[in-house]
C-alpha cells in the first residue's frame, strides 16, 4: 500500500514586491538582499489571506488530478497564519470546495509543515481509513512580519501550495510509486531561536489589551541548525529507503536562503543541479516553498514516471523532515 501524489496546485497573490520597493521603505538595498539570500521580489497579499490561497491552490491541484472536491475523503492544511485561531483553515477550505464528505483539520510546524502534513497524511491513509486526501501548505507571512525590521521583513512571502494524494494498493501500484520513507524531528530547547507569539497574555486581569506578535530570529543559529539537520534526515531517509544521493533526481528544499541550500548541496556532495530553486520569485513562504515548487517542477513537466525525490525542510519549533517518494 503506497500513498502517490496524483495532482499538485499552487498560488501566489498577484501583487509583487520587489526589492526595490522595499528599499523606498527601509533601510535596505537590492543588492544586499540578493547577495545574502538570494531573493529579488516576493508575492504579498493586499486583501483576502490564507484561505483565499489555500483555497486557489487547492482547485488547481484538484483539477491536476481530475479529482471532484466530493471525492475529498480528508483535507490537512499546514499554516502557522490560518486567518483565524478557529474554525481552522481545511475546514475553510473544505466549505469552499464544497468538498463535504471530507474532515479537516490544520498541524503547525512552521516551515516544515508541509512535510509534516504529508507524512501524517501517509499515515493515516495507510490505516485504510482514507483514500483520497489533499494536502495544504500555506501561510500569509506578510501578516507577522515587522516591517521596520529589515532582518526578517525582507525575507518571506505569502503563498499556498497542494498536492492531492491517493492511495494504492499493491496490486494497483504496478510502477511502484508513492512515498518510499520519510524522517521527522523536533527540539524544542532551540523555541526561541525562531518564533511569532500569536497574542500578548492581555486580559481584564492584567488591564491591557491582547496584541498581535511578530517573527523573531536568530540568523545565525537557524542557518547553523539548517545546514546540519536538514542533510543528516535526507541521510536517514536514503537509508530507509535503500538509496543513495546519487539515485535521487531532485532535492525540493525549503526555500529559506540559497546560502543555506547551497551548504545543504555541499554536505550531500550533490551538485546544485539537482536542487531546483525559486525562491527569487517568491521569497520564503514558510509551509508553502515546498508544494509551490514541486507544482512548479511538475507543471513544467521536469518529473516523469519513476523518478525519486526527496522533499526535505526546516522550520520553528524547531522542526525538520524529510520525505522520499517515487513519481
Amino acid at each position: 500500500m503506497k500513498t502517490v501524489i496524483i495532482g499538485t496546485g499552487s498560488f501566489a497573490p498577484p501583487r509583487v514586491v520587489t526589492n526595490d520597493d522595499l528599499a523606498e521603505v527601509m533601510d535596505t538595498s537590492d543588492e544586499w538582499i540578493r547577495t545574502r539570500t538570494g531573493i529579488e521580489q516576493r508575492h504579498i497579499s493586499d486583501g483576502p489571506g490564507t484561505t483565499w490561497m489555500a483555497a486557489e491552490a487547492a482547485k488547481l491541484a484538484l483539477k491536476d488530478a481530475g479529482v471532484e472536491p466530493e471525492d475529498i475523503d480528508i483535507i490537512i492544511a499546514a499554516t502557522t497564519t490560518a486567518d483565524n485561531c478557529f474554525p481552522s483553515a481545511a475546514c475553510e477550505v473544505q466549505g469552499i470546495l464544497g468538498a463535504g464528505n471530507a474532515v479537516g483539520y490544520d498541524v503547525s510546524a512552521a516551515c516544515s509543515g508541509f512535510i509534516f502534513a504529508l507524512h501524517t497524511m501517509d499515515g493515516l491513509m495507510k490505516t485504510g481509513a482514507y483514500e483520497t486526501g489533499l494536502v495544504i501548505g500555506v501561510d500569509n507571512l506578510s501578516k507577522v512580519v515587522d516591517w521596520s525590521d529589515r532582518s526578517t521583513c525582507v525575507l518571506f512571502g505569502d503563498g499556498a501550495g497542494a498536492a492531492v494524494v491517493r492511495v494504492l494498493e499493491e496490486e494497483e501500484d504496478r510502477d511502484g510509486g508513492g512515498i518510499l520513507a520519510a524522517d521527522m524531528g523536533s527540539d524544542g530547547r532551540k523555541a526561541e531561536v525562531l518564533r511569532c507569539q500569536s497574542r500578548t497574555m492581555g486580559n481584564f486581569l492584567t488591564g491591557t489589551k491582547p496584541e498581535p506578535g511578530y517573527i523573531t530570529m536568530e540568523g545565525q543559529e537557524v542557518f547553523k541548525f539548517a545546514v546540519k539537520k536538514v542533510p543528516e534526515c535526507i541521510q536517514r531517509v536514503l537509508e530507509k529507503g535503500g538509496l543513495d544521493a546519487g539515485d535521487i533526481k531532485y532535492f525540493v528544499l525549503h526555500q529559506a536562503n540559497y546560502r543555506i541550500c547551497e551548504s545543504i548541496a555541499k554536505r550531500l556532495k550533490v551538485s546544485m543541479d539537482k536542487i531546483p530553486m525559486n525562491i527569487e520569485h517568491y521569497g520564503n513562504t514558510s509551509g508553502a516553498t515546498i508544494p509551490i515548487l514541486l507544482d512548479e517542477l511538475n507543471r513544467e513537466g521536469k518529473l516523469e514516471p519513476g523518478d525519486k525525490i526527496i522533499l526535505a525542510g526546516f522550520g520553528a519549533g524547531l522542526t525538520w523532515g524529510a520525505v522520499l517518494l517515487q513519481w
